[in-house]
């Protein structure tokens, strides 16, 4: 796994984050340092998949990256089930193969380049996960991503989401992020990279709060959903259709 180094040196002009070459050789390194517990996200998410994947059905993942979501949920899913992986990143979907055929993943699945702000189709799926990938789709266009995973789900499919979210109180907010970027430090970025990071981040990752996810959830075809994860500024919820 290589090192993410991405903002490690002073830049004097900071471009929008990419999910490009650069970002995919060290996504992997990526998420392990900047998403709290994110190991114990990826065996809940499992743990989600084995009560609602159907024999027969799709389970999608959109916004696949490097498909560590497929592993995770592996041996917890029917073996005829065919995994979804969908991602806008042509070289997020290279490494994916690379990582799938090296580690003989076991049961069918397929990878298609997909942008999510210009509509998804989903058929016949028991699941669809969202891992951190909502926020960085235009909310113009979300409303509309969550019809096309409900109108594609079976009854009693379920989907999974995890983002980073906001909070109403403006204090309890800064606090949440502060100890966000400490977890980072602690895990080895210094001060200038969280920094460059987040300004690199601003124009195209854009939480909601907790309850704006929740309404669009309940609002456009979902009839139940709660949270199954939280740390200070993340979140895990399940919503059932």
């Amino acid at each position: 796994m290589d090192k993410d180094r991405l903002f490690a040196e002073k830049r004097d002009l900071i471009q929008n984050f990419d999910f490009g070459k650069n970002t995919a050789n060290v996504f992997d390194d990526m998420l392990d340092r900047s998403v709290p517990f994110y190991e114990e996200i990826q065996r809940m998410t499992g743990d989600l998949c084995a009560d609602f994947a159907v024999p027969g059905t799709n389970i999608y993942d959109l916004g696949c990256s490097t498909c560590n979501t497929f592993f995770a949920i592996e041996k917890n899913i029917p073996a005829d089930c065919t995994c979804v992986g969908l991602d806008s990143s042509p070289e997020m979907i290279e490494k994916a193969r690379e990582k799938l055929a090296a580690r003989k993943f076991s049961r069918p699945f397929q990878l298609e380049r997909s942008d999510l702000n210009q509509g998804v189709t989903i058929t016949n799926a028991s699941v669809v996960i969202l891992t951190l990938t909502l926020q960085f789709v235009r909310p113009l266009f979300r409303q509309k991503v969550i019809e096309s995973i409900v109108s594609g789900l079976n009854p009693d499919g379920c989907l999974i989401l995890v983002e980073k979210v906001l909070t109403e109180n403006s204090t309890i907010n800064r606090l949440f992020i502060k100890h966000y970027y400490e977890m980072k430090k602690r895990n080895g970025y210094t001060e200038m990279e969280i920094a460059q990071k987040r300004e690199a981040l601003e124009n195209i990752l854009i939480p909601y709060h907790y309850d704006e996810n929740r309404r669009l959830l309940l609002d456009h075809g979902f009839r139940a959903c709660d949270i199954f994860f939280r740390w200070y500024n993340f979140c895990g919820i399940v919503a059932i259709k």
